[in-house]
């Protein structure tokens, strides 16, 4: 038997913390914009009750807002492993990567996108939809060839103008 703790309860997930939420968004940009007046908190603090109590019993408004504190947290978690995996790499007390050319840090940031992406799909379970759907569908094939062509030729392109501009 699986035991609820009570942050999984019903009520204190579906209304007390989007209640929570929405009181302190709405008292602090009272209190700040003084819209009400200055030294109003009582009143800030009402009329922040009110809407936060009218927000949790309208259903579509509060699963946007979860929807889209979801997605921050999911967004905030994701860039942090990317700027951890960033600062490790080109951080300035332990730089694992000599020296100062620009494209080495391009290099980096590309492989450290790649990575978050993927541990981003493995990690959301979609990693076998994502890899079938680019490499085992009938048009993939030609996809990539055509793709690895395309790359090669804008690298030649680019080493050639490189040259001459020089």
């Amino acid at each position: 038997m699986v035991s609820e703790t009570i942050f999984q309860h019903f009520i204190f997930r579906e209304f007390i913390l989007p209640f929570l939420l929405i009181f302190t968004i709405v008292f602090a940009i009272l209190e700040k914009t003084k819209v009400l007046g200055d030294d109003k908190k009582q009143t800030d603090a009402i009329v922040a009750f009110v809407i936060g109590l009218i927000f949790v019993s309208v259903v579509y408004p509060k699963e946007v807002v979860n929807n889209m504190i979801l997605f921050l947290t999911v967004a905030l978690v994701v860039a942090f492993v990317a700027l951890l995996l960033w600062g490790f790499l080109m951080g300035e007390e332990a730089k694992i990567i000599p020296g100062d050319a620009k494209w080495i840090k391009w290099v980096v940031a590309i492989g450290v996108i790649v990575v978050v992406l993927g541990a981003f799909f493995w990690a959301a379970g979609i990693d076998s939809n994502v890899l079938n759907f680019l490499f085992k569908e009938s048009w993939s094939k030609t996809f990539w060839t055509n793709a690895a062509f395309v790359v090669v030729i804008a690298i030649a392109i680019a080493l050639v103008l490189r040259k001459e501009s020089k």
